[in-house]
């Protein structure tokens, strides 16, 4: 009998690389998830003593207006973020795959947003918002630009303008590497065929990005559902609660409202949301695949 051949080494390069990186990851993010859970049955204010209350936070959530308000506000927002991104993106991918000139150019160009910090970004649209556009507004006697969007009801609309705006950057490059993994022959023969732009795109360009569309479609709902930085830069929540996201809504009243273990529970709860609606995204768009395949 031929003896087994023996499994490669490892070399210890691997490990020192990635043992570290673990530690690390272990250190700062999941012992700090463990105690976050840990607290969500307590009633710690985040200093002195505490005591086990078993599902009391949980329970709270649930009848406390302002936090089911902020889980309203999260998921509309998510959904037109993410419907109107992916559906930009895809646009711009398939008009930069085209034979454009100076493409290139154009993809540096739509990478840039990309780029900036979300913070930055936020507090330059807020300064755009409250100040550029209403004097532009004023230039060309334009009401319906004389008042700042982010003071009013529809503050959630320059937000959305704005994630968007920088989200479409990585989507963009998602969907472009997966329309040059596209055999251009196909769309000789279809077009020999004399298929139509819709036709094609229906039948021959979204079946095979189908799972670029995957992670398009899973990356752009949670990070969605965890938006934060462009809501606390350009409108700190406000007016009001209307812009206050579940994220917010644990940060402000978890630090500065002394609700440690409520918003604790409020973070173990958007974590389980999260998870479950991405794993039933990752089994629906699955199948999707199998039937386009």
């Amino acid at each position: 009998m031929k003896s087994r051949k023996k499994g490669k080494k490892i070399p210890l390069t691997y490990y020192m690389m990635v043992v570290p990186i673990g530690i690390l990851f272990f250190i700062f993010h999941t012992v700090p998830f463990l105690r976050g859970v840990f607290y969500s049955f307590t009633n710690w204010t985040g200093y002195g003593s505490w005591k086990f209350v078993g599902l009391k936070n949980y329970l709270y959530m649930f009848g406390n207006s302002n936090i089911t308000d902020a889980y309203w506000f999260t998921f509309k927002f998510a959904l037109f973020a993410t419907i109107l991104v992916n559906a930009i993106a895809l646009a711009i991918a398939i008009g930069l795959n085209s034979n454009i000139k100076f493409q290139s150019l154009l993809k540096a160009v739509y990478f840039v947003p990309y780029m900036l910090g979300s913070l930055i970004v936020g507090f330059v649209f807020k300064f755009i918002f409250s100040n550029l556009i209403p004097q532009f507004g004023h230039l060309i006697h334009l009401p319906i630009l004389y008042n700042n969007i982010l003071g009013t009801t529809h503050a959630w609309i320059g937000i959305l303008i704005v994630t968007i705006w920088q989200g479409l950057a990585f989507n963009t490059l998602i969907y472009l590497a997966g329309l040059q993994s596209v055999d251009p022959e196909i769309y000789e023969a279809a077009a020999l065929d004399g298929v139509g732009p819709w036709q094609k795109f229906r039948d021959i360009t979204f079946p095979l990005i189908a799972p670029f569309f995957t992670i398009n479609l899973v990356l752009s709902v949670k990070g969605y559902l965890m938006v934060f930085d462009q809501i606390m830069a350009m409108t700190n929540g406000g007016p009001g609660n209307s812009t206050t996201s579940i994220s917010v809504e644990i940060y402000t009243q978890g630090f500065q409202g002394s609700q440690f273990a409520i918003q604790s529970a409020n973070a173990v709860v958007l974590f389980i949301v999260v998870l479950v609606i991405s794993l039933i995204q990752l089994r629906i768009l699955n199948k999707r695949e199998e039937k386009l395949s």
